[in-house]
C-alpha cells in the first residue's frame, strides 16, 4: 500500500518502525559472521588430531576464510550492480548456514577447508555490502548503527568460543560448528522481512546516487594497510590464543573461556564506540587509545603469558573492540555518500583481508618450525607500532577522499 500525500504527517512512525527492524537485522545477521572461525580455536587440537591437519593446516582453517573475504570484498561493487544489497547480503547468510550445516557431514580435513571457504565467500559478502546499506538506510546515524553491527560480529565470536568446549563434549566438535547453521537460518528470517520492509526500501531507493570512484588516492591505501594489520591482530588471537594458553598448560574450557573474555571486552568496547564516538569528531584520539591498549596486551602476552593472562585479556579485548569499529567507521568518514562508501569500504576490506589473512597462517608456520607462538606476538607487535604511526595522518580536515 502506497502512501498518499494526504497521509504525509505520520512517515515518521512508519519510518522508525522500520528502522528498528532493519537495526535488529543488521544486528542478527552480524551475530552469524564469526562463529564459524571463533569456534574452532578452543578445539583446535582435537580436531588436527581427528582430521590429521599440521598446525600449517589448522591454520589455513582461519585465513583461508579471512583471505576470501578480501576477494569478495574486492568484487562487492560489482555484487552490489548484479544483486543489490538487499539480495546479496540474504545470499551471503543462506552460504554460511550451509557450510555451516555441511560440517555435520562432512568433516574430514577437505571438507573442513572447504567448508571454511564457503565461510569466507558468504561473510565477504555480507561485509561487503552491509556498510552501503547503512549508509543508505541510515544516512545521519550511519556511525552508531555500524558501531552496532561491528560489537555484533564480536558477540558472535564470544558465544561461540564460551561454548565451543563444552558444546564439543556433549554433541562432539562435528556438530558443535555444524549447529552454527541453525542461527543464520534465523538471521537469514529477519533480514529478509525487516529489509523488505516498504519503509526501508523508499529510504534506499530515494537515496540511490551515483558516486566517483577515488579509490587511487593515497589515504585510500592508506585507510587499507590500517585496516589490514589491525584486523590481523583479531585473526590472530581468534585463531591461536586457546592452543597458545592448551600449550603452556590450560585446558581446553580455561582456554576457551579466556577467547570468550577477550571478545566480551570486545563488546563492550564496540559498544563503548557506538554510544560515543559521535563526541569525537577528531578519530585519532581513540585510535590511539585502542592501539596501546593492544600493544600493552600483547606485551603480556610475550613476556608474562600465565601471570599477566587476565591483563592480557582485557587489555587486547578493549582494544581490539575498539579498533574493529573505528577503522570502518574512520573509513566512511573518508566517503561522502554511499556508492562511494560502498566501494571505498570494498576496496579497504578487501586488502585488508587478504593482509589480515597472513597473520594466523603465519603464526601457525611458526608453530609447526618452532613451536612457540611467542614470536607471532612479537611480529603482531612491530605491526601495531606502525598503525599508532598511521593513525596521526586521519585528520578530520582530509576526511573525504
Amino acid at each position: 500500500m502506497h502512501i498518499s500525500d494526504i497521509d504525509q504527517p505520520r512517515i515518521g512512525r512508519p519510518v522508525r518502525a522500520s528502522n528498528a527492524l532493519a537495526t535488529i537485522a543488521v544486528v542478527a545477521v552480524a551475530l552469524n559472521l564469526r562463529p564459524a572461525l571463533a569456534a574452532l580455536g578452543p578445539v583446535l587440537d582435537r580436531i588436527e588430531a581427528a582430521s590429521g591437519l599440521t598446525s600449517t593446516g589448522a591454520g589455513a582453517l582461519t585465513t583461508l576464510p579471512v583471505f576470501l573475504m578480501g576477494l569478495g570484498a574486492l568484487a562487492g561493487s560489482s555484487l552490489q550492480q548484479w544483486i543489490g544489497d538487499r539480495r546479496g547480503i540474504a545470499l551471503g547468510v543462506a552460504i554460511i548456514a550451509l557450510a555451516c550445516i555441511a560440517r555435520l557431514f562432512w568433516f574430514s580435513s577437505g571438507g573442513l577447508l572447504a567448508s571454511a571457504a564457503a565461510c569466507g565467500l558468504g561473510i565477504a559478502a555480507v561485509q561487503a555490502l552491509m556498510p552501503g546499506f547503512i549508509k543508505r538506510v541510515f544516512p545521519s546515524d550511519a556511525g552508531r548503527i555500524m558501531g552496532l553491527y561491528s560489537t555484533g560480529i564480536m558477540g558472535g565470536a564470544t558465544v561461540a568460543a564460551a561454548t565451543a568446549a563444552g558444546l564439543s563434549r556433549f554433541v562432539g566438535w562435528e556438530a558443535m560448528l555444524g549447529l552454527w547453521g541453525l542461527p543464520a537460518l534465523l538471521a537469514l528470517v529477519l533480514w529478509k522481512g525487516a529489509s523488505s520492509s516498504e519503509a526501508t526500501l523508499k529510504q534506499m531507493a530515494s537515496r540511490q546516487t551515483v558516486g566517483r570512484s577515488r579509490l587511487k588516492s593515497g589515504k585510500a591505501w592508506l585507510l587499507l594497510i590500517f585496516f589490514g594489520v589491525g584486523t590481523g591482530a583479531y585473526t590472530l588471537v581468534l585463531a591461536w590464543l586457546p592452543p597458545f594458553y592448551v600449550q603452556l598448560g590450560r585446558s581446553e574450557d580455561i582456554a576457551g573461556y579466556m577467547l570468550a573474555g577477550l571478545t566480551m571486552m570486545e563488546v563492550v568496547a564496540g559498544l563503548a564506540v557506538s554510544a560515543f564516538i559521535n563526541r569525537f569528531p577528531d578519530r585519532r584520539g581513540p585510535l590511539a587509545v585502542a592501539l596501546f591498549a593492544i600493544l600493552g596486551g600483547l606485551i603480556c602476552l610475550i613476556t608474562m603469558p600465565l601471570t599477566m593472562a587476565l591483563h592480557a585479556m582485557i587489555l587486547l579485548g578493549l582494544g581490539i573492540g575498539a579498533l574493529f569499529p573505528l577503522s570502518l567507521i574512520v573509513t566512511l568518514d573518508h566517503a561522502d555518500e554511499p556508492a562511494s562508501a560502498g566501494r571505498l569500504l570494498a576496496f579497504v576490506q578487501g586488502g585488508g583481508y587478504i593482509i589480515a589473512s597472513i597473520m594466523p597462517f603465519a603464526a601457525g608456520w611458526l608453530r609447526g618450525h618452532s613451536d612457540d607462538l611467542s614470536q607471532a606476538w612479537v611480529m603482531m607487535a612491530v605491526g601495531i607500532c606502525l598503525l599508532i604511526l598511521l593513525a596521526t595522518r586521519f585528520s578530520p580536515e582530509e576526511r573525504v577522499i
